[in-house]
């Protein structure tokens, strides 16, 4: 098999260079020469060769070859984590920038393709169930299925978990896994710490699979609580994949609209940490529960 993969290698590369030569891009000198080193058994890495990992530059680290004002562009570099004052090479980014943007990419699509393990789950003693979704393809092309408990999941929720209670905690993987498991462990216990030591009674969070915001809705109309607190892992970018938001709502029934959810968002390493924002959820759901409202109508009763 190995012989006949380099065999069509060889193929491979014959044809590519002879059509860049068609084109006039390829001397007949410069092809004989790639052909030649080509066909050469000598392999490319030995057996005993060893990887090296790829050590990126700071961000803060000035990537632009004489730069007009230095002082301006480390200014800049260090107010945003924005991909500001890499250089370029021609027309083309450096191949440090662009190793860590792809680097940066493969962070991103790894939170939303990757599930929350069943470890995390287990160790923060998080019951899970899913939403009508079946699957990630499924999660990604059909948000309304998400927006609602399975069949299944609406069973467990009526039979499990505690009704009528003030406030209901929801763990949400939404579009980042990492968010989740970057920010949970130390959000929730500070979140709960908070309400308890109010004497709000607050009912066992549990997680909820392939969540959309509106499942929240959903869960209310089963548990009947007063608020509902979604922890949810936000749409990845190039800068963090790690960042959660906070969706709060008093009462959600068939009439509710966006603008009637407080949302708390940036919550990371980078934004705000997660224990503080545990802390800083806490007032704002006893501030709602004392309003009767949130979003909109929580806002201009301030």
């Amino acid at each position: 098999m190995a012989v006949a993969n380099n065999e069509l290698e060889k193929v491979i590369i014959q044809s590519v260079l002879e059509e860049l030569a068609k084109k006039g891009m390829l001397s007949a000198k410069a092809k004989d020469h790639v052909m030649s080193a080509a066909i050469m058994d000598k392999p490319l890495t030995t057996a005993n060769s060893s990887e090296e990992m790829v050590t990126f530059p700071s961000l803060d680290e000035m990537q632009i070859s004489n730069p007009f004002n230095a002082d301006a562009v480390k200014a800049m570099k260090k107010s945003t984590p924005a991909r500001i004052g890499i250089g370029r090479a021609g027309a083309r980014p450096k191949t440090m920038s662009w190793l860590r943007f792809l680097a940066d990419h493969a962070v991103a699509q790894d939170a939303v393709f990757l599930d929350v393990s069943d470890e995390f789950l287990k160790q923060n003693n998080l019951m899970s169930v899913q939403s009508a979704v079946a699957n990630k393809d499924e999660f990604l092309t059909r948000p309304d299925l998400g927006r609602r408990l399975s069949v299944e999941a609406v069973k467990t929720v009526s039979e499990k978990c505690e009704k009528n209670v003030q406030v209901q905690i929801l763990i949400v993987d939404g579009l980042s896994s990492s968010a989740i498991e970057a920010n949970i462990p130390d959000l929730l216990p500070a979140l709960m710490q908070g309400l308890k030591s109010s004497g709000i009674k607050v009912g066992a969070p549990f997680f909820v699979k392939y969540g959309r915001v509106w499942v929240q809705d959903h869960v209310a109309a089963l548990v009947n609580s007063d608020v509902i607190v979604s922890l949810i892992g936000e749409r990845p970018g190039l800068g963090t994949a790690e960042s959660l938001s906070a969706y709060i709502i008093y009462r959600p029934d068939a009439s509710t609209v966006e603008a009637d959810r407080t949302v708390i968002s940036n919550i990371h390493k980078g934004g705000i940490p997660p224990a503080e924002a545990g802390a800083h959820l806490a007032d704002v759901v006893k501030q709602i529960l004392a309003a009767k409202a949130s979003g909109v109508k929580f806002n201009q009763q301030k």
